[in-house]
């Protein structure tokens, strides 16, 4: 793009950005806002993990989490994430987020993260999350509910065919 400041439309931004992330199953838009530039003027580290949390947010809408978390008090914890910057983002910029999960375990599993942008036509991060299955009444960590797993394979098993 010949000027930054150029930019199209949201929906054909987002488009473009959807491009990019390829077999994500969750995806999240939004522009970037200036206030989450920091004083060396591009995206402050601390703003890609609410990107994460956005997608990560939106994939568990996606299977329902909320619901199994009012009828049996079980619900995800964030045990551990991290993140891999690729390219610096700035404002003005659209993102979408991608979220999938790699792998189930008895009581966990694990998330990849990706952040798209538009202006920079790539990948400006990446990450994951390991997330653990837990009881809210007992405090204490607990079996994947089947429903949610049998959901975890449903929503990942869209991008399979």
């Amino acid at each position: 793009m010949a000027n930054p400041n150029d930019l199209p439309t949201a929906s054909e931004a987002y488009a473009g950005c959807r491009k990019l992330l390829g077999d994500y199953t969750a995806l999240f838009e939004q522009p970037v806002a200036w206030g989450e530039m920091d004083a060396f003027g591009h995206i402050n580290n601390i703003v890609y993990f609410r990107y994460f949390e956005s997608a990560r947010m939106e994939y568990f809408r996606r299977i329902r989490y909320a619901e199994e978390i009012d009828v049996s008090g079980i619900g995800p914890i964030l045990a551990e994430t991290k993140c891999r910057f690729r390219a610096a983002l700035t404002y003005p910029d659209f993102i979408v987020t991608g979220a999938r999960v790699t792998d189930i375990q008895d009581d966990r599993f694990g998330m990849q993260y990706a952040v798209a942008s538009y202006r920079l036509g790539r990948i400006a991060a990446e990450g994951s999350g390991l997330i653990v299955s837990y009881n809210y009444q007992t405090n204490q960590k607990i079996a994947l509910p089947d429903e949610i797993v049998r959901r975890i394979r449903e929503l990942e098993s869209r991008n399979e065919d």
